[in-house]
Formats: C-alpha cells, structure tokens, sequence
C-alpha cells in the first residue's frame, strides 16, 4: 500500500525534473514571459521575459504521477487500493480547476501585453465555480461506512464541535479555498519561495495521510486504542496526491530557484492553494492548515495590515508588501529572503505536526 506514495512522488519528481526544460523551451519560442511591476524592486526588472505558466508542468505532472502509481501498484502487486478514491479525484479536480483560471489569467497578460491578467470579477467568479463544485461534491460518494471525502463539522486535528450544515460548509470552503490560493498568490514572488514552502507542506500531508491511514477508525479492531482513531474517507490516497505534489513541486524547483528559468504564475500559485485547501477539508484538518501554512498566512497578513494601515491613518507599516518585498528593500538579497522564509515555513511544519501528534497522544 504504501509503494503507491513511493512511486507518486518519485514520478512526479521525474516528470517536473524533465518536462519543465521542455516547457521553458516551448514557453520561450512563443514569447509568454513574465511582466514585472513597476513599482517593485530594481532586481526584478532582469526577470522580464523570463518564461511563466510553469504551474502547467508540476499539475500535470502531479496527475501522471498519482494515475502511474496507482497503474504501476496494481500490476506489481494485489492491492486492492490501488484504484482512484472519490477523495483523491476531488482534490485532484479542485487543483487543475484553479489552475485552469490562472491560466486564464497568465495567459491575457501575455496576449494583452498588461501585467494584469483576468478582471477581478472573472477571476473571482472562476474561483467560486471551481471551490463551489468542489464542495458540493465533497459532501457526497459515502463509503460503506457513510463517510464523505468532506465533513460538515469544523476541524483542527480531527472533527469537532457542532456540524454547521451543508450551506455553510460550502461557505467556509470556498473561503479556504479563495485563502489559500489568494495566500500562495501573493507568497509567488521571489524564485522558489512559494514552491519551497508548498513542498515542505505537502511533505507535512503525506505523513498526516500515513498516520490517518494506520489510525483509521476502518481498522478499529486492529487498534491498541479505537478512540484515538481517524474518521477520515480517504487517508492514504490523500497520501498519494500529496507525495506526487511534493514529488512534482520538488523537481520544478530546480528550475523555478534563483536564478529562475521559469514561473509558475497563477496557473501554478492558484493551483497550489486550492489543493492545499482540498488537503486540509479532506483530512479533516482545516484549522491546523494555518499553522501548516503558516508562512502564507503570515504572507496575506502583512497584505491586509499595510493596506488597512494606509487606508485608516495614510501611513505604511511595511516599505512594500507583501512582506518579502520589504526585505528586500532594507537590502536582503533575494536568496537570502527565500532561505530564511524557508526557514519560518519549516518550523510552521513542524510545530504542526507537533500539535497533530499530541492530539493523537492526548486522546490515548
């Protein structure tokens, strides 16, 4: 069972680690490189022209990944989970959803020649179709033990507290989802600095799905402790879609960090948002996401109190936001911000998981 997580991300690193120059190649004979803004820093303007749209290598790769693995698995071995999960094809379909509106929007940029790329409102209404049907269907496909890929309680480490309804949890999962992939957007600004940090929380999902899957409620008998146990669908498929995105995000960085010889634009920012959220609504682990992603959090904040700041007393907190550009204006080189914010990701990593296990322990 756990060969399919293996082959995921090893495949998934392959692919991104040979497609992406192929990509670079075929972006950069088109012309769709990247505009810089103008009121960024000096450094930045070198990187007009280079290639972007690379979110297209790691989402398709991501899915060749998870399907190989699942081909691979159950010629080489009688597994019987070795088929596709309702859960796993969601979070699947929620990331090249997203992705297909960032195309868009990367796409109009080029074309139009503007550094804007989609109006507000068709970004946004984009957005909303792709998280709505997300959760809609997230609530339906009950297994034998009537557990849905998505729960309407509220989560951290597990379910709790009172179930809020279908209405709302649509609600509160399109606000996750418009969050984080809003949150990874604005994180998508230095070379590898938001595919550096969506590896490290992809990591952090992979080993959340291995553990759901050991602790399962489904294998209650086998457990030393069934109270301590998961009510997750799908764990170990959530597994497999998160090593095939780390597997995949790990081999576009090699290309995507400083000097970067392509971007992944908002095809790629909005993609990586969105399945982070489909993740965390599917593990049942949507509060402990803000930790786990902290560095985005952090990142949207900083967003949200320099424009309040300015709108409410005139004045900037930060020389510019979102929060990395700021350090780079007090002269921090630009591998030097991605390295430490590396870093801050890291530590969000582990002090998740951290809290993900002491729940476990405390409930046994």
């Amino acid at each position: 069972m756990m060969k399919q997580i293996l082959f995921a991300g090893v495949i998934g690193l392959f692919l991104t680690l040979v497609g992406t120059p192929l990509l670079i190649k075929l972006l950069a004979r088109k012309g769709y490189g990247q505009y810089i803004r103008d009121d960024g820093p000096r450094e930045h303007a070198s990187k007009r022209g280079t290639p972007t749209m690379g979110g297209i290598a790691f989402i398709l790769a991501t899915i060749a990944a998870y399907f190989l693995s699942k081909v691979i698995t159950s010629w080489t071995t009688e597994d019987v989970d070795a088929s596709p999960t309702f859960s796993g094809l969601l979070v699947l379909g929620l990331m090249t959803g997203m992705g297909l509106v960032g195309f868009l929007d990367d796409y109009i940029k080029i074309v139009k020649r503007r550094s804007l790329g989609l109006r507000a409102k068709a970004k946004m209404a984009g957005q909303l179709i792709v998280g709505i049907t997300f959760a809609v269907l997230s609530l339906q496909f009950a297994d034998s033990q009537g557990q849905t890929p998505a729960s309407t309680k509220l989560s951290f480490i597990t379910d709790f507290g009172w179930t809020i309804g279908p209405v709302l949890f649509v609600v509160w999962a399109l606000f996750m989802i418009l969050a984080m992939s809003n949150g990874v957007n604005l994180t998508d600004g230095l070379d590898g600095l938001a595919t550096g940090a969506s590896v490290l929380v992809f990591g952090a999902y992979t080993f959340i799905g291995v553990w759901q899957f050991q602790e399962s409620c489904a294998n209650a008998r086998t457990l030393t402790n069934p109270g301590a146990c998961y009510e997750v669908r799908d764990p170990l498929d959530l597994a497999v879609v998160a090593s095939a995105l780390m597997g995949a995000c790990l081999g576009f960085l090699w290309w995507n960090t400083s000097p970067a010889k392509i971007f992944m634009g908002d095809t790629g920012s909005l993609a990586l948002g969105g399945v982070l959220a489909g993740l965390a609504i599917c593990s049942r682990t949507e509060l402990l996401l803000a930790i786990l992603g902290g560095l985005f959090v952090l990142i949207t904040m900083s967003v949200v109190i320099q424009v309040g700041s300015f709108r409410l007393t005139g004045k900037r907190v930060f020389r510019m936001a979102p929060l990395q550009h700021h350090f780079e204006l007090k002269g921090w080189s630009e591998v030097l911000v991605v390295v430490r914010f590396w870093i801050i990701q890291g530590i969000c990593v582990i002090v998740g998981l951290g809290l993900f296990y002491a729940g476990w322990a405390a409930d046994k």
